[in-house]
């Protein structure tokens, strides 16, 4: 079985960069989680570097802002990459093209700063999906009809946030992502912004790069998280060891919110062909 720790501490002399998750590692949308903030904290006090790496389909300003107001501290972290940012550079690339903006009013802030021309589904040149426009009654099956007039048109998607879902409070909610594989599986072209895909790591990585003027080998970084499909997978793919938070978005597949049970864990992990370097319930110091 994986190193299952109850400190990050035993772990963190190991590395020198920490990418972490936000929502389900630090907070679960309605308040921060203190003792996952300080083990940061203690973590940069130490001489690592923190950069929070999310996949919120808004520029990292706005995240900064969010996490603010959740009463997560600034001495938490030193940077954050947000898909957001990576989304906001595929629009730069898409000068003069008409938008149809697949979410919620309050992702409008990806879009600030460009001189774009918004447009409905039956005629824009692409969409940008951040989300569902109301994720506290719908579900993905309730944009099939819409789905079905942008595969028609062959409409290219960017999915502003991979997640599929993700905790707010004690419930789970869909994300950009339950819509981007749901159009994706009806034959549709989708670009994913965020975790657990190639740009949000470079950029990260260079983040780090910046903060501490030197390069980090990547047997020096750790990524934490809690998601399977993007978190680990994305710290696979890059060649980077993660710290599984087993409380978070899986804690019903793993056994619960307490100590997970060994034999879900090998399940959970087992399409993936590895596990992750270790597992804890919750990040503490």
């Amino acid at each position: 079985m994986t190193l299952l720790i109850d400190r990050f501490s035993t772990l963190a002399p190991r590395y020198d960069v920490v990418l972490s998750d936000v929502w389900g590692v630090i907070h679960n949308g309605v308040a921060a989680f203190p003792p996952a903030c300080d083990a940061l904290a203690q973590f940069r006090k130490a001489g690592g570097t923190v950069i929070l790496i999310t996949n919120a389909p808004r520029p990292h300003e706005a995240v900064i802002r969010q996490i603010d107001r959740l009463q997560v501290p600034r001495d938490a972290y030193d940077d954050i990459v947000s898909s957001g940012d990576v989304t906001r550079g595929v629009i730069a690339q898409r000068p003069g093209q008409s938008v149809f903006h697949l979410g919620p009013e309050r992702d409008h802030a990806i879009f600030e700063g460009f001189d774009l021309r918004f447009a409905d589904v039956e005629t824009a040149d692409y969409v940008v999906c951040s989300g569902l426009f109301n994720d506290d009654t719908e579900t993905p099956d309730d944009y099939r009809q819409m789905l079905a007039v942008m595969r028609q048109r062959n409409l290219f998607m960017v999915c502003g946030n991979p997640d599929v879902v993700v905790e707010r409070g004690d419930d789970l909610v869909y994300c950009a992502g339950a819509i981007a594989d749901l159009y994706k599986s009806m034959g549709g072209e989708v670009l994913y912004a965020g975790k657990p895909y190639k740009p949000i790591y470079d950029l990260s990585l260079a983040k780090a790069e910046a903060v501490r003027k030197r390069p980090t080998e990547k047997s020096r970084v750790l990524a934490i998280g809690d998601s399977v499909r993007t978190d680990f997978t994305g710290a696979l793919r890059q060649g980077l060891d993660c710290l599984f938070v087993t409380a978070g978005i899986h804690a019903a597949e793993l056994g619960g919110r307490d100590v997970p049970d060994e034999e879900a864990v090998k399940t959970v992990f087992m399409e993936t062909g590895a596990a992750p370097k270790a597992l804890t319930h919750r990040l503490a110091w």
